[in-house]
């Protein structure tokens, strides 16, 4: 076996890292960045472009849905929390109000996941995977719930509703292709649920107050959005959270078990090298070896 090399500074004695013996080129480290970031956006929009496919291929019947729809209101009428048609009346003469709801449901969306991934891929390496497999099990029990249970939105229901984001905005059939669209998946919220995912996350790892209020802001934002529009119910967004939050747990429970499981590894590792101190070399920094310094067998 190759004789290890140890350094001694001063009175320190410790191995040679790899970080003494081979400092990574800077064009090699941003190749390697690249080519990480290239990997992450081809599987996440891989997921994206499986979990649209799929939830269109679950689409229900209309007549399922808008029944469904109807008993949820229901629901919210005895729960006493049936605001959904109040609220837009209110606003839709306010065309500003409309508008900003509007861009928060079309560009606080996935264009918000989209940037909060990569910037937590370029600098919080850790909270990054944490948010893409929340993301990643919030979106399959959505898909569940989905085909289990379509719900129309409120838009096609009668009562006043009106769909805000179709009539006034081109912008949002072109994030999402009416073709990759499941009409009667109003329940659970994911646009809430996603949001609160990455509010939470930004949260976590930012550390100025202005992009905490966005992190706090945001979900909110977004949860104001989706009724005023017509897109969701008050019961969707409480579910999207609560999937949203169980696909955070999962995730973070995952990364838990992962992170022991790589330290149970490394501490094995560790323990083995140390019995081969016999084959470890000292060297005093611009010496030759020192013989005299070889533990004793």
């Amino acid at each position: 076996m190759a004789a290890a090399t140890i350094t001694l500074r001063g009175d320190e004695i410790r191995p040679l890292s790899s970080v003494d013996q081979d400092v990574p080129l800077a064009g090699e480290s941003t190749r390697r960045f690249a080519l990480g970031i290239a990997t992450q956006f081809a599987l996440v929009l891989a997921a994206a472009l499986a979990y649209f496919g799929v939830r269109g291929l679950t689409e229900g019947s209309e007549e399922q849905a808008v029944g469904n729809a109807e008993s949820l209101l229901s629901m919210e009428r005895w729960l006493n929390i049936d605001i959904e048609a109040g609220l837009q009346s209110l606003v839709l003469d306010q065309r500003a109000i409309i508008t900003f709801a509007n861009w928060v449901y079309i560009w606080g969306h996935w264009p918000v996941i989209t940037l909060t991934l990569v910037w937590l891929y370029r600098r919080h390496r850790s909270d990054y995977f944490l948010l893409r497999n929340a993301m990643f099990v919030s979106g399959a029990i959505g898909l569940v719930i989905f085909a289990l249970l379509p719900v129309a939105p409120p838009r096609p229901l009668p009562g006043g509703f009106v769909d805000t984001v179709t009539e006034l905005s081109t912008s949002y059939r072109v994030l999402q292709p009416p073709a990759l669209i499941n009409e009667f998946a109003a329940v659970p919220s994911l646009h809430v649920g996603w949001n609160l995912l990455v509010g939470v996350m930004i949260y976590r790892a930012s550390r100025t107050k202005k992009a905490k209020a966005f992190a706090i802001l945001g979900p909110m934002m977004m949860t104001s959005a989706v009724v005023l529009t017509a897109n969701h119910y008050v019961v969707d967004a409480v579910a999207g959270a609560a999937v949203a939050l169980t696909g955070l747990s999962v995730a973070f429970m995952s990364q838990r078990v992962a992170s022991r499981i790589r330290n149970h590894h490394t501490s094995e590792s560790e323990a083995t090298s140390g019995s081969c101190l016999n084959d470890v070399v000292w060297v005093r920094p611009g010496s030759e070896p020192v013989d005299e310094l070889i533990p004793a067998a």
